[in-house]
């Protein structure tokens, strides 16, 4: 843990970041084109990456960078947008904190790794945390939304899972992968906003200070720590970090919007803080195998 204390940190900037962003879009952006405000985190970030490596990828890796640009910007930022509109009184953010849950089943499925028990009761005990900081008396239970919020998580947390199995080449660096990431994710949503959204919207000055919040920060910044991050830590450990992200949103919502969080609300920030910090703590199985022979 001491040793992986610096790369965790510096991983869960990503998901605290992403936290900043519906209080972004709710007091800067204009309203009703959530999916331009992913086209403009995911496509100029991407392209601004590229413009600073010139590095492009090679061989399989065109393909394995568009699906992963796909699964973890294109396909997640319209499922989980959707889940927002169709699911009130954070439904969404409750089911978009099931991920930690889906990497761990995929871990054992397509990275082979040895079921942990004990990482899935924590990533259990995450969503309950989060479920309790954000649902409300009004949450409803929309079968369209139901399904993109479960769509959404298992799309990232598939995209995650993979980026981890297939790391990235040694001579391309963190910026050049988030880079082919986000360039593909944001292609990939060029057509889907104007098909739902239509023409963009006009930009303001708070709205180009949003876009460009969600676009340098939130994108370029925010999703090199997310790769880099998945490269060096265990992807059981990486994924929990987002929990943060609906942890942060309720707490500007108390700090800009001005909202409250009662008793119960505090409990489940409290459980959910718990299991991000024990999803980072190692298994004592080994140390103490070690220790008996």
């Amino acid at each position: 843990m001491d040793k992986n204390l610096p790369n965790v940190v510096l991983t869960a900037f990503a998901p605290a970041v992403w936290g900043t962003t519906y209080v972004v879009t709710t007091e800067l952006l204009p309203v009703g084109h959530p999916l331009f405000a992913g086209l403009m985190r995911a496509l100029p970030a991407g392209l601004i990456a590229l413009a600073m490596t010139r590095v492009l990828p090679r061989g399989a890796w065109w393909g394995k960078a568009a699906l992963l640009g796909v699964l973890n910007i294109g396909l997640f930022f319209p499922l989980l947008f959707l889940a927002a509109e169709r699911l009130p009184g954070g439904v969404a953010a409750t089911l978009g904190a099931a991920q930690p849950l889906v990497v761990a089943v995929l871990a054992v499925l397509v990275l082979r790794e040895a079921p942990s028990p004990r990482r899935f009761g924590w990533g259990v005990v995450g969503v309950v945390g989060v479920g309790l900081v954000v649902l409300g008396p009004s949450a409803g239970f929309d079968v369209v939304g139901l399904l993109a919020g479960l769509g959404g998580a298992a799309a990232m947390g598939l995209g995650v899972t993979l980026t981890k199995r297939w790391g990235r080449p040694s001579e391309v660096g963190p910026v050049a992968f988030a880079g082919w990431q986000l360039t593909a994710g944001g292609l990939f949503l060029v057509p889907v906003t104007f098909a739902f959204e239509g023409a963009p919207p006009a930009i303001d000055a708070p709205a180009a200070l949003g876009y460009l919040w969600l676009g340098v920060i939130g994108g370029l910044l925010a999703y090199v720590l997310w790769f880099r991050g998945i490269g060096l830590l265990p992807v059981t450990s990486a994924a929990p970090l987002g929990l943060i992200s609906p942890l942060v949103a309720a707490l500007l919502g108390v700090v800009v919007l001005g909202q409250m969080l009662g008793p119960v609300q505090l409990f489940g920030f409290a459980l959910s803080l718990i299991a991000i910090v024990a999803s980072q703590l190692p298994a004592r199985t080994p140390r103490l195998e070690r220790a008996v022979a």
